[in-house]
Parts: structure tokens; sequence; C-alpha cells
């Protein structure tokens, strides 16, 4: 078979990873109280967090302007692709 299946596979993969949530990633907050920040993503523990509101879910921590780093709730981001 010729290498272009190759190719096609190696695109797929790429589409596939380039909505995922990794290290580095850029992202925006969508929600108050940080709503419109734009960061990139520092850490994504993998267990869920107690939040000030008493519920628990899975956060990320985000890193903004002046080297403050958020935590925040995963469903509050959306990822920025560039």
């Amino acid at each position: 078979i010729p290498s272009d299946t190759t190719k096609i596979r190696d695109s797929a993969i790429k589409e596939q990873e380039s909505g995922l949530l990794k290290f580095g990633s850029m992202v925006r907050i969508i929600r108050d109280p940080y709503f419109g920040k734009i960061g990139k993503v520092h850490n994504l523990p993998h267990n869920p967090k107690s939040l000030e509101s008493g519920t628990k879910t899975r956060v990320l921590e985000v890193v903004i302007e002046n080297d403050n780093i958020l935590t925040v709730p995963r469903a509050n981001i959306e990822l920025i692709e560039g």
C-alpha cells in the first residue's frame, strides 16, 4: 500500500489531538469570576477538587498575566487553537 495511507493516518491523529487539553495549551476562561482571562494550562490534576461552592469537579490550573495561577473547573474554559 502506498505511503499515502501513513499521511492520512498521521493527519487523523493530529486532528484528534488538536482538541485535547495538555500542558501549555492556550485557553480562555468563560465563567465568572475570571471571565475573559486568557492563559496557558499549567497543570491538569487527575483527581476532582472541592470548590468554594462545596461541589467536587475536575479542574485545571491556568497561568495568566503576572504569572498568577488560577484553579478553574475544566467546564469553565475553552481551548484556543492556533
